[in-house]
């Protein structure tokens, strides 16, 4: 779907609509500006045989003779072509003269298969036979064709694709096997699954991260219900009694995290499964054009995920773009702030982002040449608060030329000289003592607590009062060296649970000392070997730092959010004039 929805099973199960059965002929509903006609459709897929459910969109005075380009989307993960944000994009590229096809992705909604998180031989192989559809060389289970859109070539048609999450996954994984998708709108989707569900924000990725427990449990919990949410006797949907849903090595991904191990000979073949089917496996089979559009507010699949898609793509020459909008899987999805883009409401030539995707489409879909296609990034600060005036462009994303460094006093001086002598210690307790989010409390109607770090598990330094507005665009960087003797003596057992575990982030401090954690963001590290200096970059951030507040490095023990040390691990920071740690980040303006 076009904004995903997170996991909530009750919203879920009272948004899933019941389409025709599959063979029931199709009936054409008609506005005025566009007939919508059920369709069925039997693909090969993973080994097994199932109908896809979707949804032809077809403007008024569409034909053979007068044929018009397509676009394509399906939902996010639990939905289905019937949520109002999945069937907003059919209507809504319908009444702007495009043909739609929307869909319910493999396993939901109506449409059989098992889920397997959108592997481009899977979901991928199926999408293209949809393609195949609206190139005229196959027709819908029940004999309707399409002979009303634009073609290239015979048995090529202009099609374009848009969706979030695990709709936006899904564009990258078909353009990587069927080149004819011509240009590719993803919003708030992934880069690399092991690094969204179990991420390590060390440069060094050999070793994994930190389970993301509450997110991840909670999608798994509504993948695996989907038999019972839609309930179905299609066996194509059905696994196992231990793997209801999902394809297999799925599940076993899953309880391995929930395990909190990470034995040597399984680990390894189970982060390359997550990264088989992610797009950072597949980025180099894509050739479409495509407009990256992510969430700031996203705790599940931030800012560095979309920059690491769009530094590949262009590094191999496609024509990419990439915009950072407000709202993501953690806030704003249903109430997005004033002039940003709510497909909803039709917003799409009153909004920024609906303005580039407009223009993306016109450009590539419609071959208008006159179509403005945007620079090259653009990100909207929250700080404006004219909504006409809230993005910002940049030719590239800020280099971390600000450089801050962490004195043994417990301060962020911007001179090395001024670096006090010192050394501090934290130790984490055997329960988790640091708070960021309730993954899944908006979805619910839960309140969630501030975010708190408790006295003695985590350390912090901080600047003076800012003189200036302080503008960070992008992902800040440290460098830190730390000292956990009982760390040594455990880090190589053989199981990567036993090296350290530590979370680092930045607060804004008001004047009155109310701290505010950004989007409640936060870098999980599993310290590849604590006897060496390690690089930690923390999730991209569009923030001003106001004149009169301060900022504030934090490194705590642990998270509630995540899974983390196994044991008390006491760790020391030292600091010392010419050998400390340093953060740097990527600052606008003045």
């Amino acid at each position: 779907m076009f904004r995903a929805r997170t996991p909530a099973a009750l919203a879920l199960a009272a948004a899933l609509a019941a389409p025709l059965a599959v063979g029931a002929p199709a009936t054409a509903a008609t506005t005025g500006q566009y007939s919508v006609t059920p369709l069925k459709f039997t693909v090969e897929a993973g080994g097994r045989t199932c109908v896809v459910d979707a949804d032809l969109y077809r403007p008024a005075g569409v034909d053979r003779e007068h044929p018009a380009p397509a676009v394509v989307a399906t939902n996010g993960f639990g939905g289905s072509k019937s949520d109002g944000s999945t069937d907003a994009i059919g209507k809504a590229f319908a009444a702007r003269g495009y043909v739609g096809l929307v869909y319910s992705g493999l396993g939901f909604g109506k449409s059989g298969c098992l889920i397997t998180l959108d592997d481009p031989l899977v979901d991928g192989a199926a999408a293209s036979r949809l393609l195949d559809f609206l190139a005229g060389s196959r027709a819908a289970d029940d004999g309707t064709r399409a002979d009303f859109v634009t073609l290239d070539r015979a048995g090529d048609p202009r099609v374009g694709m848009i969706g979030g999450s695990y709709g936006g996954a899904i564009q990258l994984a078909t353009a990587a096997v069927d080149h004819r998708v011509d240009a590719l709108v993803p919003m708030i989707t992934w880069n690399d699954l092991a690094y969204s569900l179990d991420p390590n924000n060390a440069a060094d990725r050999s070793v994994p991260g930190a389970f993301k427990w509450q997110w991840t449990n909670g999608f798994y919990l509504i993948g695996e219900g989907q038999p019972l949410l839609v309930p179905s006797l299609d066996p194509s949907r059905f696994n196992s009694l231990t793997c209801l849903h999902f394809a297999t090595r799925a599940c076993d991904t899953i309880r391995t995290l929930n395990s909190g191990r990470y034995p040597a000979g399984v680990t390894g073949p189970m982060l390359d499964y997550a990264r088989s089917v992610s797009p950072v496996s597949y980025l180099k089979k894509v050739k479409a054009p495509t407009l990256l559009v992510q969430g700031q507010a996203d705790t599940l699949f931030n800012l560095n995920e979309a920059e690491a898609t769009y530094r590949t793509l262009k590094a191999q020459g496609v024509d990419t773009r990439m915009i950072w909008q407000s709202w993501g899987h953690s806030g704003g999805i249903t109430d997005p702030a004033a002039g940003e883009l709510n497909l909803g409401q039709g917003n799409l030539e009153t909004s920024y982002v609906g303005r580039r995707i407009l223009g993306w489409f016109d450009r590539h879909l419609r071959h208008d040449k006159s179509a403005d296609t945007g620079p090259a990034f653009a990100y909207y600060r929250d700080w404006i608060t004219d909504p006409t005036r809230t993005y910002a462009t940049a030719p590239a994303v800020p280099a971390r030329d600000e450089k801050l460094y962490l004195s043994g006093d417990g301060t962020l001086v911007d001179d090395p000289a001024e670096v006090a002598r010192g050394s501090r210690e934290y130790r984490n307790w055997l329960v988790p003592t640091s708070h960021s989010e309730s993954s899944l409390a908006g979805t619910i109607g839960l309140p969630d607590p501030a975010p708190y770090d408790l006295p003695g598990t985590h350390l912090a330094w901080t600047t003076p009062p800012l003189t200036r507005d302080l503008d960070v665009v992008g992902a800040p960087q440290a460098t830190l060296k730390v000292v956990s003797p009982r760390t040594e003596r455990v880090q190589h057992s053989g199981d990567a649970a036993d090296k350290l575990v530590l979370f680092a982030k930045l607060y804004d401090i008001a004047p009155d000392g109310t701290k505010t954690l950004v989007h409640r963001l936060v870098a999980p590290v599993r310290v590849p070997d604590v006897t060496r200096a390690f690089t930690v970059e923390l999730p991209g951030i569009v923030h001003r730092y106001e004149k009169g507040h301060r900022l504030r490095f934090v490194i705590a023990a642990s998270d509630d959010a995540y899974f983390g040390n196994k044991g008390v691990k006491p760790v020391t920071v030292v600091s010392a004039p010419g050998d400390t740690g340093v953060l740097r980040l990527p600052v606008v303006g003045d």
